[in-house]
């Protein structure tokens, strides 16, 4: 049976299919932002720039601060897609009830479970693997291509300890474990191997047999966790990247919190500015958001001086100064909407066929925004997700039917939304009797 080949795709062409899938879902795409953003050049050349500098040895922060609807998600998608493209690996860790702030091992298990690099996510058992492959290389470069198996292990071993010596000073568990991992590696026992991975990004419930083999006592803990994070980047830096870019995404749930957990979480940000002013925390750089009232408000920042001292801003007038510790995003507007809408076209047209212009007018985009911010209170920045996802639906149909008029036959109504609708979105919308 001849089955035939599918179509040969070319990048391009897949990366804008994989925009459209996104934004029929209401999701940031995973790459490609820079097709579709609007409005970002100053911010994106700030943080490009603060990105160099790390890649050099540095060490740096932004925080972004913006409402619901400013668009801080999809500046930190673009931040970390920039990163990747400078040859960084990236993380995102949100702030949540699960891994609240004040938790350093949850953050640093988040961080080590959302490794990415440009050719792959979940990404630390290749940076180590990387790691661990260049020393060998190294060795091998040194001693000759000669060098037996066993000998070749050993001076890897003791290579191992040696790149992580100052982390092993405080504690020996990070070499230990990953020591294990390399020889487990070798002799096949790729259970043990799993497993030491498994520790060294805290997961939980690693076997005690693990532990008697790789002689480490304990699990990582908050004690502990930015040390081994030091001794991470030590080994993404020596699998050949530049360094790491750290989102940690939606800080102001921080302020429901207790007020000793609160604080203790916002003296975790206070050890992680001085730790990087030091250059203690070298190739790495973080990137925070906030709403202002995460910033402003009495359970937030302004609740802890030292901290609030760090990242305050001098002044907020027209002309803002995205150098200064935060970038402070203006609300999403109708004329920078149709933009996206304009250039979601283009973008559509990659993936599939030129869509109909007349029948997707300028005019068209405008009554289609009206119409759904009607809905939504005159809320254009709460709508950009809705309105993206039901402007695909509408190019969709553009393409598939000749006869289709989106000028007469689009309508936007809300039943289809129940259950999907986000808590800003619910807070805003018009309901109608």
């Amino acid at each position: 049976m001849n089955i035939p080949e599918p179509e040969q795709m070319d990048q391009r062409r897949l990366e804008s299919i994989n925009i459209i899938n996104a934004l029929r879902r209401g999701t940031v795409p995973a790459s490609g932002l820079e097709r579709i953003a609007v409005g970002l050049d100053v911010e994106e050349g700030v943080i490009g720039k603060q990105l160099d500098y790390v890649a050099q040895g540095g060490g740096d922060t932004k925080f972004i601060r913006g409402e619901y609807g400013s668009g801080k998600t999809f500046l930190v998608a673009r931040a970390l897609e920039i990163a990747r493209t400078k040859g960084f690996v990236t993380t995102h860790v949100v702030i949540s009830s699960s891994t609240p702030l004040y938790k350093l091992k949850g953050i640093y298990q988040q961080i080590c479970a959302n490794l990415r690099t440009n050719d792959e996510e979940h990404a630390i058992k290749t940076i180590i693997d990387n790691w661990l492959f260049s020393i060998e290389e190294r060795l091998l470069s040194v001693s000759g291509s000669e060098v037996e198996d066993a000998a070749l292990e050993a001076a890897t071993e003791r290579e191992i300890e040696a790149s992580l010596s100052g982390i092993s000073e405080v504690n020996s568990a990070l070499a230990a474990a990953l020591r294990t991992y390399y020889k487990a590696n070798n002799a096949g026992e790729f259970q043990l191997a799993q497993s030491a991975l498994g520790w060294i990004a805290a997961e939980p419930n690693i076997g005690r047999d693990f532990k008697q083999k790789a002689g480490i006592r304990g699990d990582i803990d908050d004690t502990i966790a930015f040390i081994f994070l030091r001794g991470l980047v030590a080994i993404i830096h020596g699998a050949g990247y530049r360094g790491i870019a750290i989102a940690v995404d939606e800080m102001e749930t921080t302020q429901g919190l207790q007020r000793n957990q609160r604080e203790k979480g916002y003296q975790t940000l206070v050890q992680i500015i001085d730790a990087l002013d030091r250059g203690d925390m070298s190739r790495c750089y973080f990137l925070f958001t906030g709403t202002p009232a995460m910033y402003d408000g009495s359970r937030g920042i302004r609740s802890v001086p030292p901290l609030f001292d760090r990242i305050s801003v001098v002044q907020t007038d027209a002309y803002r100064n995205p150098r200064q510790p935060q970038i402070i995003l203006a609300k999403f507007d109708t004329s920078k909407l149709e933009l996206v809408a304009l250039k979601v076209v283009d973008v559509y047209a990659e993936a599939y066929a030129e869509p109909d212009r007349e029948r997707i007018s300028h005019r068209f985009i405008r009554a289609m925004i009206k119409k759904i911010t009607t809905r939504f209170g005159g809320r254009v920045d709460v709508i950009p997700r809705i309105f993206l996802k039901e402007f695909v639906d509408v190019l969709d149909k553009c393409e598939l039917y000749e006869d289709y008029n989106p000028a007469d036959g689009y309508d936007f109504d809300t039943e289809h939304l129940k259950g999907e609708l986000k808590k800003e979105e619910e807070a805003v919308m018009v309901v109608r009797f």
